[in-house]
């Protein structure tokens, strides 16, 4: 089974790393790569900046409405405003952006009661396992264990907290009705690290998810667009993609 993808943001770090993926392979053919109306690459073909042969398709800043669903990692001004094209064309849409406002999220799942769309702080199926444990064991362990989050990320992340730091933080504070300490680090270029610590006056106890390539992402966001394009009008994560067989 094919699920052809368009990639928004296709000429940025994490855009570049989904279409290499999906290059290499068959299962995802890559029907469009979209940038902003500024790009300076607009017109000429994708597989330049992927670095191999030309592949037909040229980077452009409008939906053709070509792919079965969109993997959105850019900015979240771009990011609504492609969501605004996916409305229009009704093709869903796996974002894997992050920093939204609070205003933000709220036109996203606005968006979402007429077309399917996965929002999710971090595509690493390892990560998503994670923030089903983390819950789980900091209500196991209980109110003697104090609760904070180390998350480091290269210097050229631009949020911080992280996305994903900020969802762990959600989960234990869900779990537990305590607030959580989140400290980020940014340094070099690290493609992520999330510790998630639990510390006693007698012991501690340490989850750490360590990312060494972004291929994780991108393999996680082509399950995800593969799975969100036969889904139904609704507002998913990547929970929704693990509970399926």
């Amino acid at each position: 089974m094919t699920t052809k993808i368009a990639i928004n943001g296709a000429c940025g770090r994490m855009g570049l790393t989904v279409g290499k993926l999906a290059a290499a392979g068959r299962e995802f053919p890559i029907a469009e790569a979209l940038e902003g109306a500024g790009f300076a690459g607009l017109g000429r073909d994708y597989g330049t900046f992927l670095g191999i042969d030309p592949i037909g398709v040229k980077v452009s800043h409008e939906l053709a409405g070509r792919a079965d669903s969109v993997i959105d990692f850019s900015t979240p001004d771009a990011s609504l405003d492609r969501l605004a094209e996916c409305a229009k064309r009704k093709t869903p849409m796996v974002v894997g952006t992050t920093g939204f406002t609070d205003a933000q999220k709220k036109q996203i799942a606005a968006a979402a009661k007429k077309l399917p769309i996965l929002l999710s702080s971090n595509m690493s199926v390892g990560v998503n396992v994670l923030f089903r444990l983390a819950g789980d064991v900091a209500k196991l362990l209980g109110p003697d264990y104090d609760l904070d989050i180390v998350e480091t990320h290269h210097r050229f992340k631009k949020d911080a907290p992280s996305g994903t730091a900020k969802t762990l933080a959600d989960v234990i504070a869900t779990a537990t009705g305590r607030k959580v300490n989140v400290v980020s680090v940014r340094s070099g270029d690290v493609v992520g690290e999330h510790r998630v610590i639990f510390g006693s006056l007698g012991d501690s106890i340490e989850i750490t998810h360590r990312a060494s390539s972004r291929d994780i992402f991108a393999k996680g966001a082509l399950r995800a667009a593969q799975w969100i394009a036969n889904a139904k009008p609704g507002l998913y994560s990547m929970q929704d993609v693990l509970d399926q067989p």
